[in-house]
């Protein structure tokens, strides 16, 4: 993964971070020299929840404080316990009449400092007490004296007693209520890589074919390595029987029935997209139905509690029904707890879940639309076989070109050229192979037609949006002149429908014989047709117009923006134009087999 980071060092970036953090909430102040992010307004009449810990895991923990969730936070150093000092002026600065709960993750230094924070803390005559939260099922049981490592459940855990709180619960009922949730979590992380901490130089890294599974956020290496990489779908698969396989006597730590109501917490490490990430929760979600029988009441993903850049995700299951069986809560209050509006961090993965649906009511599926019905007096047949044949080297030609089009749009624009292209390839490729065998009628229309279906529905983009306008118009004029056929050919009958398909895109794009775009390859072909009412030499212009693309500086599109052959090197042609132009010759060489 790249080394490059915005700040050379870690030099002054923990302060400087937490200036710009308590900017997004005036109402928040910052003990700069503490390192403490607390709300000034947090009532005495309420327990104060302080949580902390290393820096390096925003927005844990100073993006958490606020109403109803935490009173203080404490950063250390990234990825070191803040100090007890520290830890002293957090509960200072949100001074309780009933008290201070101190919520840490299992580290060895959160609970050392802390731990004697507390003590101090006790020894001055205020009531406080800390919960260890450890919520990891990847190290188990046996031969581990620590205890659980703590994940990003334990922000979840932080959610409750920050509702709870704020309801007036004692200090021990908060302790007992967060005890009881911790020992209801199942979690596990997975890595695809090592994040990369500014201005060290050296750090771990994972060789591209390789996911470690179970591993911390803090770089720490994992449980088990896989490789070669599992699929998505097989990582998930083997995280979630981690989690919940009650039958492991190393991790089966908690026990899930038909019918519990559970919370999904998925927290990006900080590297993954948003894309990927909500892939995941689909995943996820799929595979609890289907294989644990397990359908959450509520769905939190994002960067909850993140390891700096890594490209890493943890996966939390927490049973609220396990927890309601200890008798002090129900399951609609903890419900509540969760639902408690926030002022803080929380509440870009909360979303609106207060009157969650079942995930079936949401997934609509539109009515299947009815296949065009073709008119044979206005379709113009050929040979079957053929018809296939042009078809079949079409597709597989540029399905093999898709890597060359793929790296030039990459170099020139946005990358999607060539996938956009094979996607639609491979719908074609699927036509003629499924029930409907589109090429088997040697219908001309039909293959127009299931074109249009395919670049509608299939492929977006400018591209899928050019052709798709230049086939339908095709169609049209095809349809609607196919006596050209036996009046004066079938050349001349293809040589007006183009013609008619780029007259009528020219008034969607103002894209012209030069501004390398697929015009290049599309309008000399069609003039050439017109012209000679040649197909060989309509495919030769085409030729001819996809490489001069190779000379040519970007008017429009994306490519516009990118420096191009300036110091006189020439230039990878244009994908879109390329790939017409790979489609038209593909017709023209199986014609010739």
């Amino acid at each position: 993964m790249s080394k490059r980071h915005l700040f050379s060092s870690l030099e002054g970036l923990v302060p400087k971070a937490l200036r710009g953090i308590v900017a997004s909430n005036p109402r928040l102040n910052l003990d700069e020299t503490n390192r403490v992010v607390f709300d000034p307004e947090s009532p005495n009449s309420i327990v104060s929840i302080i949580s902390g810990g290393g820096s390096g895991h925003e927005p844990a923990w100073s993006g958490y404080v606020g109403t109803n969730m935490l009173a203080a936070a404490v950063g250390g150093d990234v990825f070191a316990s803040p100090s007890t000092k520290q830890i002293l002026a957090a509960v200072e600065a949100v001074p309780s009449d009933k008290g201070t709960l101190l919520v840490i993750t299992n580290y060895t230094g959160d609970c050392l400092h802390f731990g004697l924070a507390a003590e101090k803390t006790k020894a001055k005559g205020n009531p406080c007490r800390m919960l260890i939260c450890g919520d990891d099922v990847s190290i188990g049981k046996q031969g581990s004296l620590v205890g659980r490592r703590g994940l990003a459940a334990q922000i979840g855990v932080l959610k409750v007693l920050g509702a709870a709180a704020a309801e007036g619960l004692s200090l021990d009922e908060l302790f007992d209520l967060g005890t009881a949730v911790n020992g209801q979590i199942v979690s596990i992380a997975a890595t695809l890589d090592h994040c990369h901490v500014p201005g060290r130089t050296e750090h771990g890294a994972l060789d591209p074919d390789v996911v470690e599974i179970g591993t911390g956020p803090h770089n720490e290496p994992g449980y088990r390595k896989l490789s070669p990489a599992p699929s998505a779908e097989g990582l998930v698969r083997e995280m979630l029987k981690y989690c919940l396989d009650e039958t492991d006597p190393a991790r089966g730590y908690v026990k899930f029935n038909p019918g519990d109501e559970t919370v999904l917490l998925v927290s990006n490490f900080g590297g993954m997209s948003n894309l990927e990430m909500g892939g995941l929760v689909d995943e996820l979600l799929q595979q609890l139905l289907a294989d644990w029988n397990i359908e959450p009441v509520r769905v939190y993903a994002g960067c909850i509690e993140t390891s700096l850049n890594a490209p890493a995700f943890s996966v939390s299951v927490i049973n609220l029904s396990g927890v309601a069986a200890t008798g002090a809560y129900s399951s609609d209050r903890l419900k509540g707890f969760f639902d408690l509006k926030t002022d803080t961090a929380w509440e870009a993965v909360a979303g609106s879940q207060r009157q969650r649906r079942p995930r079936a009511d949401q997934l609509v599926q539109p009515p299947v639309e009815k296949r065009k019905v073709v008119d044979d007096a206005r379709d113009l047949k050929i040979d079957p076989v053929l018809l296939e044949r042009m078809l079949r080297r079409a597709c597989g030609d540029l399905i093999k070109a898709e890597p060359d089009l793929t790296r030039w749009d990459t170099v020139m624009g946005d990358g999607d050229c060539g996938l956009t292209l094979e996607t639609g390839a491979k719908a074609l490729l699927e036509a003629i192979h499924g029930p409907h065998k589109i090429a088997s009628k040697g219908s001309v229309v039909e293959v127009l037609t299931e074109l249009e279906e395919i670049l509608e529905g299939k492929m977006g983009g400018t591209l899928g949006g050019i052709l798709g306008i230049f086939f339908v118009s095709c169609r049209t004029a095809l349809e609607e002149n196919i006596e050209l056929a036996k009046t004066e050919g079938v050349v001349s009958l293809w040589s007006n429908a183009l013609s008619h398909a780029i007259h009528h895109l020219e008034q969607y794009t103002p894209a012209k014989v030069g501004d390398r775009t697929v015009m290049d390859t599309l309008i000399p072909f069609v003039e050439a047709m017109a012209a000679t009412k040649s197909f060989e030499e309509g495919v030769a212009a085409a030729v001819r117009g996809s490489e001069n693309t190779k000379k040519l500086k970007a008017r429009l599109g994306r490519a516009t923006y990118v420096g191009t052959g300036t110091d006189g090197k020439e230039l990878p042609p244009d994908p879109g134009a390329w790939g017409a132009m790979v489609v038209i010759q593909g017709l023209l060489a199986a014609m010739s087999v």
